[in-house]
């Protein structure tokens, strides 16, 4: 219908150009050009080994970490199952028997 993409938050093909960025009307999303033609590239995460983590991989904890907020301690050798890759600093988010969830930085793990 119109030259336009369609809007990459809603798929509304109801969009239209506003100078240098393309507005979609009925989310009030609003992107550049170059996003719609540079998918966004999947940044890869990995341990300390330099293997390559994916979501639902089992890692294992290579050092003793302590836990923020508590007088405990992450032993080395705790295995976490069933990770789950997220942006940011700490980029494993996971649950630990024991701990409960928790975020870690993949720098202090290793693929099992």
């Amino acid at each position: 219908m119109s030259e336009w993409p369609n809007c990459p938050k809603c798929n509304s093909e109801y969009t239209y150009e506003d100078g240098s960025l393309y507005v979609c009307p009925e989310c009030a999303h609003e992107w550049t050009a170059e996003a719609v033609e540079k998918p966004e590239s999947e940044t890869v995460v990995n341990d300390s080994n330099g293997n390559a983590l994916t979501d639902g991989d089992s890692v294992s904890v290579i050092k003793d970490l302590k836990v923020k907020g508590s007088s405990s301690v992450l032993k080395m050798g705790t295995k976490v199952k069933n990770i789950r890759l997220v942006e940011g600093d700490h980029n494993i988010d996971c649950k630990i028997d024991g701990f409960g969830a928790m975020k870690l930085k993949s720098e202090f793990v290793k693929k099992i």
